[in-house]
């Protein structure tokens, strides 16, 4: 194994680490825990705002740190305080698209190493070739060829399940940030001015 082979299988450690570090932390449960959420809604029920802050501030998590600062807005008003939680939304968004994008990167960069790898182990095969003036044993040359494209397959078996979880990732993100809005929305809509 060449040291495009090597690097190939040390992301492919990252990537499952990756994985298993976001299935474990990019979930519903983690980032929208429904007792905060049950919580927060029943303060609001009793207009216990100051408490809802304590506890936004107590419980951090995605969604209190995007529904606390709309209420640390509370006295500017319901349009400053959907500015301030669209920020936040933003914010935490991008936090979470910024994790996940390793995984891009990783399903990204390991089949270009694997083709890097097959580059090089043909150009291996021709300089065989060349340097026994055209007379290479084609047992050789099929076996350094075999060799070079060992590194293709090892970048496209990383590649595939690592960019396949990219994806679920990314739509699980998209999900649980509308799901965010339909929420904060709702808590909100107390503080919307009487038309």
């Amino acid at each position: 194994m060449g040291s495009c082979g090597i690097v190939i299988v040390l992301l492919s450690v990252a990537g499952l680490a990756l994985i298993i570090d976001f299935s474990v932390n990019i979930r519903r449960e983690k980032l929208l825990p429904p007792h905060v959420i049950s919580e927060i809604e029943q303060l609001f029920e009793q207009e216990q705002y100051e408490q809802a802050i304590e506890l936004c501030e107590a419980e951090d998590c995605f969604f209190t740190r995007i529904l606390g600062a709309g209420l640390a807005k509370l006295g500017a008003g319901y349009d400053r305080m959907t500015v301030a939680i669209q920020e936040a939304a933003e914010e935490e968004m991008t936090a979470l698209y910024h994790k996940i994008g390793w995984l891009s990167l990783i399903g990204t960069v390991a089949p270009m190493l694997g083709l890097l790898g097959t580059v090089i182990g043909m150009i291996d095969a021709f300089t065989v070739i060349a340097s026994t003036g055209g007379a290479a044993d084609p047992a050789k040359l099929a076996d350094g060829i075999s060799k070079a494209l060992v590194t293709t397959f090892e970048g496209l078996v990383v590649a595939i399940p690592v960019l396949t979880a990219y994806t679920f990732f990314k739509n699980r993100v998209a999900r649980i940030m509308l799901e965010m809005g339909v929420i904060t929305g709702d808590l909100l809509d107390r503080f919307r001015p009487a038309q």
